[in-house]
């Protein structure tokens, strides 16, 4: 059998891992590790996405913070050691503080919420769901500014499904999460 030249110069990529992540010296950009390969964040986000993240972690500390540690971007939240993700927004039990440490959220949060932007709308609908369904998060929110939705998906079996979809004046709620209770409008009225 004759050997192919090209396999002995083919360079192997190595494996992204948070460790490796970590040690690398700050260079000013995001960076998430999905399935051992980072990906840098950009462009940072606009202002609409910056105004709708804000309002709704407003009103999610106003009805949760009695129970929940709610946290924003940019976090590491460390599902594995490839697999290291930056959501928006996620809320963490107080129950569960355990997994809080001093380099990030280390383990599966309660919820996790994503605003999509033109250009993360696939990477957030697609690679992040099935990388939080991997790793167990419960529930995963998608917040799209443009069609001024909230998509609540329900971790069932490996999957989401979509559990309900919230627009203009409907009353966001979630049995998981009891403490949430708002208007959906609310989180859009201070877009540009």
């Amino acid at each position: 059998m004759t050997k192919n030249k090209n396999d002995d110069d083919r360079i192997k990529e190595q494996q992204m891992t948070y460790d490796v992540y970590a040690a690398m010296p700050d260079d000013g950009q995001r960076y998430e590790i999905i399935e051992g390969a980072m990906e840098m964040m950009s462009p940072s986000p606009s202002v609409t996405h910056q105004a709708v993240s804000r309002e709704l972690e407003f009103v999610l500390m106003q009805s949760c913070r009695t129970d929940y540690e709610i946290f924003h971007a940019p976090l590491d939240v460390i599902l594995s050691q490839t697999n290291v993700l930056q959501p928006d927004i996620l809320m963490i039990h107080r129950s569960r503080m355990h997994i809080v440490s001093a380099r990030g959220i280390e383990g599966p949060p309660d919820l996790v919420v994503e605003i999509v932007s033109p250009h993360s709308r696939k990477r957030d609908k697609v690679v992040k769901a099935n990388i939080y369904a991997k790793y167990n998060v419960p529930e995963y929110w998608i917040v799209d500014s443009e069609t001024r939705t909230l998509e609540l998906y329900r971790l069932l079996g490996e999957v989401y499904e979509l559990y309900n979809l919230f627009e203009d004046d409907d009353r966001v709620t979630s049995d998981k999460l009891p403490c949430v209770s708002f208007v959906i409008s609310d989180i859009f009225k201070e877009m540009l």
